[in-house]
Order: structure tokens, then sequence, then C-alpha cells
């Protein structure tokens, strides 16, 4: 089985392994008292701090370790805020952050706080123009800025240096969300704080880390204790600290050559896999991005059904797409960033990946995609795509109406694939639809399709809202 969802999590590095048990002996006792034995466990905690510190880019002592790099995240923000509570009580966060940060935006809001999204390009970028724009516009003075370092889910590296720039000029903080970067290196750049997980570089899970610089207004948010400056209380787990950090420092010593070696496979995919499958986007900036990920979409194909397939076919792969998702909506990051939503398939290449398995992996795709395209019985791609017989015609002037309401993507968009060649060149069909995915995937279809979109107009209906018509124009 190859496992290919690296950005979800990695299995515990080599190092971490050998750190923990050895810290499982030495490191039980209370850090906080004198005795040997807590001076014993007080060495390593502080070592382990020392040694990720160095990782970051930061001092020992601007650094703690929390439960999660979601715990980190949801302190750091929180601690930002109550610190900067009297300048002002917005936040901004770019639409492409972790769901951690938006649920803690959620909470400020419903806290009395207010908030805004920063939006994002296509390649899903933060430009600094969009962040100085966002901090122009805000309602009141800003008290935080999120901007994760590189996107969790298409990959997409963020210009955390001159974010940082304009936020600094602005006199706002800047948290870096670092979780999938932070093995590849320091995040650069004036930022005043930086969270990481590290389940994500082959460290334990259980164990994430956030670090405020020296002259960053926080205040703790209670309850607290004395533990780890005041900021995260409760007892340190040690073992696990000790065993994230030596991780870091590992994969660190091998993350140059590693990078080097996994970018030419993913470069590899990103080229091979429009070429075997017909009408997939290949999402993310193609340059500035993560060296071992690699996000597509694939038309009329059921995200769900296109990872068994994978998964059977002996791969472990990620999605975004909403038919993957217990809320039934698309990833928030292909929302933002207006790509295609269905049949999307991440794959995050662990360290040590062999060129041969992603060779395998680009055998297996064709087959695995065309048989779920086949199950849904969805149009072939090419010219005869739009030639689909059968069905009532739409008149010269007359709009064809297709009800897909209660379906769920990719149906609405196969349904309309089918009924676009009975209508004229220059005639309309509006789509009836009621899942939100249908936003992002006809106007992706039209563009794929060569198809004028028109736009979408909410419908109400006796029980309630009825959905939206998706309007589209002929072209081709």
């Amino acid at each position: 089985m190859a496992y290919f969802d690296a950005a979800s999590a990695l299995p515990l590095h080599p190092v971490a392994q050998q750190a923990l048990v050895a810290a499982v002996a030495d490191g039980w006792a209370d850090p906080a008292r004198p005795h040997r034995e807590g001076r014993r466990a007080r060495l390593l905690l502080d070592a382990a701090r020392e040694t990720a510190a160095d990782a970051v880019g930061c001092r020992p002592d601007e650094l703690v370790f929390t439960s999660s790099g979601t715990a980190a995240l949801h302190r750091g923000i929180a601690g930002a805020l109550a610190g900067r509570a009297r300048v002002g009580r917005h936040l901004l966060v770019s639409a492409v952050e972790h769901s951690a940060v938006l649920h803690a935006a959620e909470a400020h809001r419903a806290a009395g706080g207010t908030s805004a999204e920063i939006p994002v390009d296509r390649l899903g970028r933060v430009s600094p123009e969009a962040v100085a724009e966002a901090l122009g516009a805000a309602p009141g003075p800003t008290a935080l800025v999120c901007a994760q370092s590189a996107n969790h889910e298409v990959g997409t590296a963020q210009p955390v240096a001159e974010i940082a720039a304009e936020c600094r000029a602005a006199g706002v903080p800047l948290l870096v969300d670092a979780a999938q970067s932070l093995a590849w290196g320091r995040v650069g750049g004036d930022w005043s704080l930086l969270a990481g997980s590290a389940h994500k570089w082959g460290g334990p899970s259980g164990v994430g880390l956030l670090a405020v610089r020296k002259g960053t207004r926080f205040a703790p948010v209670a309850p607290v204790d004395e533990r780890e400056s005041g900021r995260v209380p409760g007892f340190e787990n040690i073992p696990a600290v000790v065993a994230a950090a030596a991780s870091l420092r590992a994969v660190r010593a091998e993350a140059e050559a590693e990078a080097a070696r996994l970018s030419a496979l993913v470069e590899r995919v990103r080229a091979r896999v429009p070429e075997l499958v017909p009408d997939v986007e290949v999402v993310g900036d193609p340059v500035r991005r993560l060296p071992h990920l690699v996000t597509f979409s694939c038309l009329h194909v059921d995200g769900e059904a296109l990872l068994h397939a994978l998964d059977r076919a002996g791969f472990s792969v990620s999605s975004g797409s909403s038919c993957t998702s217990s809320t039934l909506t698309p990833s928030h990051v292909l929302r933002a960033m207006g790509v295609l939503s269905e049949g999307n398939v991440r794959v995050s290449l662990p360290p040590g990946t062999a060129p041969d398995e992603v060779d395998r992996f680009l055998d297996v795709l064709p087959g695995a995609v065309a048989g779920v395209r086949a199950q849904l019985a969805a149009p072939v791609a090419g010219p005869d795509a739009a030639r689909t017989p059968g069905g009532p015609a739409a008149g010269e002037t007359g709009e064809l109406v297709i009800d897909s309401l209660g379906k769920r993507c990719p149906i609405p968009v196969i349904e309309l694939a089918r009924a676009i060649g009975r209508v004229p060149v220059g005639g309309t069909i509006a789509v009836l639809a009621d899942d939100v995915a249908a936003r992002l995937d006809i106007p992706a279809w039209c563009e794929m399709r060569g198809q004028e979109y028109l736009g979408e107009t909410a419908r109400e209906s006796e029980g309630g809202p009825g959905g939206s018509a998706y309007r589209v124009r002929r072209l081709a």
C-alpha cells in the first residue's frame, strides 16, 4: 500500500521513536520540582525547547508546547486578540486558512468581535496587496492578521515576508500557521506568532508548538497556571515533546535533498495527469508550492468513489470534494479559489517515496477515473460531448430547464453536459440545483467546455429555499 497522504499525518520518524522511548524512562517526573528526577525532566524539556526554537527561528523563551497544532492556533489567536483588546477587536484571516483558524474567527464573532476573510486568487495565493486592502477596509482597528505559510490542500506557498511587511507597516501582528511548511525550513519575514504541529513532520500526535516573539502583546486566556510561561496549562508531555523536537531536527537535516527529489516527482504528476486523464484541472501554484503536494480535480467524478477506487488499487490519498465530507459542502479552500471541486484528489508524498510508486499511481489513475465516470454514465470528453441525444429540445428562443434539485454533484454537472446539445448555439440552459458545490462546478465546466456561464439566481419554493438556477449559454 502506497501512503500518499503525508499532508494529513506521517508515521513516527525513526529518530522520534528512539527519543520517545528514551524520554519515557527519564522524563516522567514533574519538571517544576527541584529534586533529581524533576531536574532531569527539566533538562529534557529545556533541550527540546531549544531544538524546536532553533528550527523555528525564535528564542527558546518565546516558544511553548501545546497539546496539538489546533490548540496552538486557538491559544495563539485568543491570546493575541486579548492582548490587543484595547486597540481593536477586528480579526483578519485568509480565506484558505485551516479550519482551526476559521473556527477561532467564528468564536471571536460570537464573543462580540468582528472578522473578515482576505480573498485569494485562482492559485490560492494571498497577495500582500489584498492584505493591505483588507486592513484599509476594516471597520475599526485590526487586532490580528492570520496567514498560513503554505496551504494544506493545494500546496500554494504564501508570500509571508511581504504580508508581514504590510502588517508591520500597519502596526498589526501576524500569526502564521506553519504546520505544512515547518518540516521544510524556517518561515521568513517579520511575523509575530507562529504555530506548528508535530504529526505533520513525523513527530508524535498530540504535540503542537506556539512561538510568540518578544514585543508582541499577548494575554493568555484563562484558566492558566504556571506551566509553559503561563500560556499553556497542564502537565507537559515530556516524552512526546522530546520526540517532536528530535524528529523536527532530523527531518530538517534531510529537507533540502528530499525537497528537491519529491518536487521532481510532484512535477511529474502535475504534467502527466492532464495528459493521461481527460477533463482534469490541476490546482494550486505550479511554482511557489510545497515540494511534496499536488492537487487536481476530475470533471464528472464522485470524489468519494474515486478515493475508494484508488484505495482498492493500493493508494491512500485525500480529497476536498464535498462528497467526501460529512458536511456535504465543498472544501472552503477550493471554494475560495473558485476552481473545480468534484473528483478532487490531493497527493502528498511522504519522505522516501520511490519513483516507481509514483509511476504505478499514474498507471492506475486513468482506469480508476474512467471506472467512476462509467458508473455515473458521464458524457465522454471530446467533440461529441455536447451531442448527447435524447430528451426535449429547447426552442429557438426558449430556455431548457434541467431539474437537478436534491442531487449531489457531480450529477447536476453531468445532466448539464448531457443536455447542452439539445439547445441551439446561442440558446440557454437553466440548471436547478441545491448542492452548493454546483456554484463552483458549473462555472468550471463552462470554462473547460468553452460555454458561457451567465450566473446564478436564488429560487424560492413554498416550503422555503428552492436552491438556485444556474444559467448557461451554449457557444460551442
